[in-house]
């Protein structure tokens, strides 16, 4: 009957002190890891209810307004701040400027403009070309790089400043009591473990800072953004999966615009500005230059797309029936499929390295501390 009660006893123990904390930090991460997912689906709920509101010919104000009654948790604090903005007399695009972290920059700056030229409906599949997911795959490489190294980067450097601190200093002694010669690898490991220490917190910080950007997500990036100084936009314009998706989005609403009637000048001028990107806009602003000498559109968007791919897609869309956005489409679902690619396989090569990196570290401390032993047998066998 006792040793029943310590089985009991020791399962209550186990269960307070390792599966509520584990439990816990795994609800935080999936909560965490989720908020992406869960703005996207806010944001898609969003562009429904803008439809709906077209199509049965109703202000989408008034919409907007009558969606928020209803005190729906799901839509986020954000929408209901929006709709109360809306209340006091502010139009869509009002409001979604005071409210810029509700939806998606481009997603934002496509309906801000929708609104200037009088019909949101058509450019509510540009939003959508926007708000496409990328595949599980994706996602899950993310997340697994998030949740697992976050996990064991600050293990190691604890666990490497643990033995830097306790045991190294240790082995040091018995190296220099036993007046042997230890290896070169020895020396070096020993002489800089603050550099190893210094290593795992990079890793940490850097994955860090990653986390934070993808849960986060624009909001987060926002604070960092500058017009005078922008480096968060030029980074975004240097990868090259962010890239294809500004393209992709610059495609989408030039598309959109043209269909509409839009001047080309005009069109290009506004898809670079719902673009949110100041590297496209500067581009685009060459590209209005250029179309204002003379120069043909087609030849013109040369300056946003160096392949020179989207020239050639243009042209055939300037000949093709259905309108420009239906002719791109291809173009659109190619440059979604080459970003996921690039997306998976940085993700991937970044994961893989980053647990080889660790791998040698540790391999490092090991070959060193083991490499005493051998010092110390060598001298007593030579003895």
């Amino acid at each position: 009957m006792a040793d029943f009660f310590y089985i009991l006893f020791g399962l209550f123990w186990y269960a307070l002190l390792i599966l509520l904390p584990g439990g816990t930090f795994a609800i935080i991460l999936h909560f965490l890891l989720s908020l992406p997912m869960q703005r996207r689906d806010r944001a898609l709920f969003f562009l429904d209810l803008l439809e709906t509101a077209t199509d049965r010919g109703q202000n989408v104000e008034k919409a907007i307004l009558s969606a928020a009654e209803g005190h729906d948790p799901a839509m986020g604090f954000r929408f209901h701040l929006l709709a109360a903005y809306i209340e006091n007399g502010a139009r869509l695009g009002e409001a979604l400027e005071k409210v810029p972290d509700f939806l998606p920059p481009q997603v934002n700056a496509i309906l801000r403009a929708s609104e200037k030229l009088g019909d949101t409906r058509n450019v509510l599949p540009a939003c959508r070309e926007v708000l496409r997911a990328p595949p599980d795959t994706v996602r899950t490489t993310v997340q697994y790089m998030i949740a697992i190294l976050m996990l064991f980067a600050p293990i190691g450097g604890f666990m490497i400043w643990e033995l830097s601190v306790f045991v190294i200093p240790r082995f040091r002694e018995v190296a220099a009591g036993a007046s042997v010669k230890l290896w070169p690898l020895t020396l070096f490991v020993f002489g800089h473990t603050n550099w190893l220490i210094a290593f795992e917190a990079a890793i940490f910080l850097t994955l860090l800072t990653s986390a934070a950007i993808y849960v986060g997500g624009p909001g987060f990036v926002r604070f960092f953004r500058s017009r005078g100084f922008p480096v968060v936009d030029w980074i975004s314009w240097r990868l090259p999966w962010k890239q294809k998706r500004l393209q992709r989005t610059f495609s989408a609403m030039l598309a959109v615009l043209l269909d509409g009637g839009v001047p080309e000048a005009e069109a290009v001028r506004l898809a670079g500005d719902c673009t949110a990107n100041e590297i496209c806009r500067n581009r685009t602003a060459r590209i209005v230059a250029a179309l204002q000498q003379g120069n043909k559109l087609d030849e013109a968007v040369r300056l946003l797309d160096d392949s020179g791919e989207f020239h050639w897609r243009l042209t055939n869309a300037a000949h093709a029936n259905g309108g420009f956005l239906n002719a791109l489409r291809g173009w659109h679902e190619a440059l979604d499929a080459k970003a996921f690619q690039e997306q998976e396989t940085t993700a991937h090569v970044l994961t893989s390295g980053l647990v080889i990196l660790n791998g040698v570290v540790v391999g490092l401390i090991a070959t060193a501390m083991f490499g005493v032993l051998v010092a110390i047998l060598n001298g007593q066998i030579n003895l």
